[in-house]
Parts: structure tokens; sequence; C-alpha cells
């Protein structure tokens, strides 16, 4: 159990964050300059708060010695030593689990080589993999991935979620990206201006219409569990199995019966009262509506309920008050097959 309240004057910055969380991954989001790696700084003491408490299962933190306080960092640039090889660096942060964090993070090969040698995917898994074997009550990760490019993000990712499935080191995960922040986080922690505007289960928090204007219109979007129920070979296909309805998505996502996570942007939901006829789209859900929230521009968010399945869409008003839509009212979701990207679909439990 992770619980941070914490007061910190950085000049005409002021950090006053509070939020508790499970173990697993609670990813802190926001946007540049709303205090995320500031937060994570007092969390690792290299800032001292001027008050409050950081507790990592009754302990508080803030009360030990920084070099006591069995805490792993990762940062955006991977910090690697240049004149050490992978298995040397790796033997910096420590040995626990050696052999188990060099499976799971498929360094095995790399172990010779020196990091100039090294692909931007291996240089984060190697600085994970460093973190990891100093035996880390706590895992600090600061944008890990950004600098990355879209393959090697997608490369990292996949072991992201092995760790976040294998391991029991709870970790705060600091992030600008959505689809990172969806497919791997268990809660969600939003930031703005210092503070915790938001914090709760990323599934909870990203399905509610009133954090549209948190998140941004263009992040918003709900997260579903489903499970692979069948591959159409032929069109490259996958249909995926959800409480209440099977959505049909591009390629093969992982192998019959496994779970998946699916990050559903809001803009990509089209709405009908009507059950549609004649269309191209692949998907239809039928849902009814839990709750309508009109922005302060044109927009309204819409939260869905599609059996036990949570959805949100979001429509101009216009479309909203011509449409007569209220509470209660069985609607039909409309989803494209294209409409959920690569990096919005992820493996592991539901969140």
């Amino acid at each position: 159990m992770i619980d941070v309240a914490v007061q910190k004057r950085l000049g005409d910055f002021t950090l006053d964050a509070q939020f508790a969380a499970p173990g697993g991954i609670t990813a802190i989001f926001g946007r540049s300059g709303s205090g995320k790696t500031s937060l994570i700084n007092v969390v690792a003491g290299l800032l001292r708060p001027d008050a409050g408490h950081v507790r990592i299962d009754g302990t508080d933190l803030t009360q030990v010695p920084v070099r006591r306080r069995r805490i792993g960092y990762v940062f955006q640039d991977a910090r690697l030593f240049p004149h050490l090889s992978v298995a040397q660096n790796l033997a910096y942060g420590g040995t626990h689990d050696r052999d188990a964090v060099i499976d799971m993070l498929g360094l095995g090969a790399l172990l010779d080589r020196r990091p100039a040698k090294l692909s931007g995917g291996e240089t984060s898994r190697v600085a994970l993999g460093r973190a990891l074997m100093s035996n880390p009550q706590l895992l600090l990760m600061d944008e890990p991935l950004a600098a990355l490019d879209t393959p090697r993000k997608a490369e990292v990712m996949g072991y992201l979620e092995r760790l976040r499935d294998r391991s029991q080191v709870p970790i705060l995960y600091v992030s600008h990206d959505m689809s990172e922040v969806a497919r791997l986080s268990r809660t969600l922690v939003i930031m703005d201006a210092g503070r915790v505007v938001r914090a709760g289960p990323v599934a909870e928090v990203l399905s509610d219409p009133q954090a549209v204007p948190i998140v941004g219109v263009r992040d918003a979007g709900a997260v579903l569990t489903g499970r692979v129920q069948a591959f159409d070979a032929d069109d490259d296909l996958t249909q995926v199995a959800l409480s209440s309805a099977t959505l049909t998505l591009p390629g093969r996502l992982g192998a019959l019966g496994a779970q998946v996570r699916l990050r559903v942007p809001a803009q990509d939901v089209i709405l009908s009262t009507q059950a549609p006829i004649g269309i191209s789209a692949l998907n239809v859900l039928t849902c009814r509506i839990a709750t309508l929230i009109e922005g302060q521009g044109p927009g309204v968010a819409v939260s869905l309920t599609c059996g036990t399945d949570r959805l949100l869409a979001r429509i101009t008003r216009r479309s909203a008050r011509a449409m007569g839509l209220r509470v209660g009212q069985e609607v039909h979701a409309i989803l494209k097959a294209t409409a959920i990207a690569a990096a919005d679909v992820g493996t592991g439990d539901a969140p």
C-alpha cells in the first residue's frame, strides 16, 4: 500500500499532493509542469518535503535515510555507465534475483555488450534490470519510454507488462502518454498545477465523463478488458469477447483465451438511437446511457454501460440534443475496427 501526502515549495511552484494506492503500477499522469517529476523526486528522497509523509506498507520513508530507502529509480535517460558492460551495469544495482531479472527482461544475449552497442529499447531494459537487482521495495519510473521511437516503445511495453504481472514490487510510473497509462496501470493519479485532481482505479477514472476536461479531450477514453475468442486468418482480424458483446479488431492479438486490455478513445465512438444497418463499421455495442456531462465547449461526454463494461463517448452538444439523449436510454455505440490503435492494446489482468 502506498500512501502519499506531501507539500513542497519550489520557487513559485507549490507541490501539494495526496493519494493512496494498492500494489501494482500507479500511473502519475499530467501535462508538462504539473509536478509529476517533483512528486516522485520527493518520494525518492531527492527532494525533502516541507511537510507530509510517504508511507509504504505503513513505513514513513521521509523518516528513513535516503541510502536505506530501497527505492529503484529508472530515469528517462537510462544513465548507464558507458565504460561497463551490461552485466557490470546490472551488478552495479545489485545481485537480487539476477537470473530471474535477466530472463524476464530478455537480457541474456546482451550481457557482454557496452551501452554504445545497445538500441534504445535495449538500453531501457538494462536500466530497468539494474533497478530491480537492487531489491527495491518501491520502483520509480520517470517517463522511461519518452525518448524511444514507436517500434522501440512497442518492444519495451511488452516487457513492462511482464514486469507488472510477475513482480510484487509496487511501481510509480510517470507518463504523459495515455496509451501507456491505460495499458499498464492499476491506479491512475492525475496531477495539475502541483495537486492531485483525480485518483482511483484506472478504468473507473477514464470512463467517468467528469474526468474528460482533466484528462483532455484527445486522451479521454475508456479501458475495456476482454478475452481473445477467435481469429479470422483470411482478413487478419481478432475477435475479443467482452461481458455482453464481441469486438472485431485488426491483427492477431495474443493467444486464444488470453486476456487483453483495450483503450477506446471517446472521440472515436459514434452513437445511434437505432440499430444501424448497411454500415462499414464492424463493431456495434448495445449500451445504456449512465451519465451525460456537457463541457464548456461544444462537446458532451456520454458515459455508457454495456453489460458490466463501461464505455465513454464524446459527441457534439448539437447531436446530443437532436437525438434527445437522456440517462437510462438504450443506444448503440459504433466503433470502427481500426479505431483502436496497436499501442492501445495490451495484455494482462483487468485494471
